[in-house]
């Protein structure tokens, strides 16, 4: 038993997804909700915007750090290949879609609607399995077959 002179409940966390950053893709909105996380740090059909994501059951930084080599890893990809940019698609549209976040906690239920959503397989699948990330991050191919790499179309 622990005695306490006063007892503070703090229930009021509220995420916010992007920190209520409105994203648009050629001047068009999207909806967070309608996108899918590539590899936890990526959202389907929104180019060269990588978002940090870590473990609910780890040290946040671990995810972090490998997502930061990653990001480097294909800016250098990028730039050796003369790609502007990349962005993660989904070839199937059946994929099921869950929550980003596996956690059952009242202030991430609260949010969770307003969240992307994650796949139930790689690499849209978020883990939350630090030797998975290590190997898939940080050693995986850039030439992944859900990456488009391109280049900006110039209108004449």
């Amino acid at each position: 038993m622990l005695k306490a002179d006063i007892v503070i409940s703090a229930t009021g966390l509220e995420l916010l997804a992007m920190g209520g950053m409105e994203i648009a893709v050629d001047g068009n909105k999207i909806s967070l909700p309608e996108t899918v996380g590539y590899r936890g740090m990526m959202m389907s059909d929104v180019p060269n915007f990588v978002l940090a994501a870590g473990y609910t059951n780890a040290s946040w930084t671990l995810k972090c750090d490998l997502t930061s080599e990653y990001v480097c890893r294909m800016l250098n990809h990028m730039d050796r290949t003369g790609y502007q940019y990349c962005v993660a698609r989904i070839h199937d549209p059946d994929m099921d879609r869950v929550a980003f976040l596996d956690l059952a906690s009242g202030y991430v239920n609260r949010a969770i609607d307003n969240f992307p959503k994650q796949g139930t397989s790689s690499p849209w699948r978020l883990y939350q399995n630090y030797l998975w990330d290590l190997l898939s991050l940080r050693f995986g191919s850039m030439r992944d077959k859900e990456l488009e790499y391109g280049r900006v179309k110039t209108q004449p």
